[in-house]
């Protein structure tokens, strides 16, 4: 068995009910010849890309089942047949998800053979600003920071070396290197 998607438009003077039994007649189809229905979908009234039989609109009805390609040839034809129906399409998805298994099963094999992530470094500008490890969050450049407040008592002050003045060597102008 394989599985299929069939998306038919009908056309937009169709009431629910003339919609509900067209839906029901295709599932008994396939269900007689010993295929499965898995899901049916009503998209409702949409808009048509182009004209087709001098319609702007028309009803879609996505219908997924599971058959052999000879129920879905008879499936086919009996849409053709109806006059309700104004465009359809049959595609066969089973490759397309057979071949979506395999690449996920394979991503899923490079993942468990790739290393685990290690946790990254805090940078020199994280460590000298005391967030090294601590796991606090750091303001954005830019925004407000808050500072915290000075105790009651202040601390004296304590006096501060000047450093020693010194002096830059002369640098050679044009005229001393003649």
């Amino acid at each position: 068995m394989r599985i299929y998607e069939n998306l038919f438009i009908v056309k937009p003077d169709a009431t629910e009910e003339e919609i509900d039994a067209l839906v029901d007649l295709m599932s008994k189809h396939v269900t007689t010849a010993g295929g499965t229905i898995d899901k049916v979908d009503k998209w409702g009234k949409r808009r048509l890309a182009y004209k087709v039989e001098k319609n702007r609109e028309g009803h879609y009805i996505l219908m997924q089942f599971s058959a052999e390609p000879v129920v879905v040839k008879e499936f086919e034809r009996r849409l053709r047949v109806q006059d309700s129906v104004i465009k359809f399409l049959t595609v066969r998805i089973d490759e397309t998800l057979k071949r979506l298994d395999k690449r996920k099963k394979e991503r899923e094999k490079r993942a468990h053979r790739r290393p685990q992530a290690v946790a990254p470094q805090p940078s020199l500008a994280q460590q000298m600003l005391g967030g090294a490890g601590d796991g606090a969050a750091h303001p954005a450049p830019g925004a407000p920071v808050a500072v915290p407040a000075a105790p009651a008592h202040p601390a004296p002050a304590q006096p501060v070396a000047a450093a020693p003045a010194v002096e830059a060597p002369a640098t050679p102008t044009a005229a001393t290197e003649e």
